[in-house]
């Protein structure tokens, strides 16, 4: 696994850098070719916060843990990824069947308590209207939501606009 280890007013050392690449290492079963792992560290209210995201040639992986010590969190980043692997280990299989990079043989089956995931209990239907992104962060405002669906009137995409744990603002743009 290629692991590129990123530091956001966090010092990185190469004993962590180490710990982390072998930790990562763990998870190298469940994929067939050399895939990539970034690691973004960073200080967040006097804890340390870890980010891992695995692209495996189409299948994302991702997670986002606060712990008091970085180890700590890192140790809590790689179950919470093979937990979702094998959580939705039957999903993944349906959805990227033809992706070789991986190994679904290797993820284990889920318990029965995980295997229940949610399910879709509500369908709304919204009025795509052309607007700007602050103009979408004010809808969105006002309705209370976390996330706002609204027609870039730049781009004529369709985009979303939500609320970030930072309290600040973040889009999603559709690709081309």
């Amino acid at each position: 696994m290629k692991t590129t280890i990123t530091g956001k007013n966090f010092n990185t050392y190469q004993h962590l850098e180490e710990t982390i690449e072998k930790k990562l290492e763990k998870l190298d079963k469940y994929f067939a070719d050399d895939i990539e792992a970034k690691v973004v560290l960073s200080q967040e209210r006097n804890k340390d916060k870890i980010e891992v995201n695995i692209n495996a040639k189409g299948a994302q992986f991702r997670t986002e843990q606060v712990a008091d010590d970085v180890y700590e969190g890192l140790d809590k980043a790689i179950d919470k990824l093979a937990r979702q692997m094998s959580k939705f280990k039957g999903k993944l299989q349906k959805k990227y069947q033809d992706n070789k990079s991986v190994r679904f043989e290797a993820i284990p089956v889920p318990e029965e308590s995980e295997a229940e995931v949610g399910k879709v209990v509500k369908t709304k239907k919204v009025d795509l209207r052309p607007m700007s992104a602050e103009d979408a962060v004010l809808e969105m405002e006002m309705s209370g939501h976390d996330f706002f669906v609204f027609l870039d009137e730049e781009t004529d995409k369709v985009n979303v606009v939500y609320k970030r744990k930072d309290d600040n603002y973040g889009v999603l743009e559709t690709a081309e």
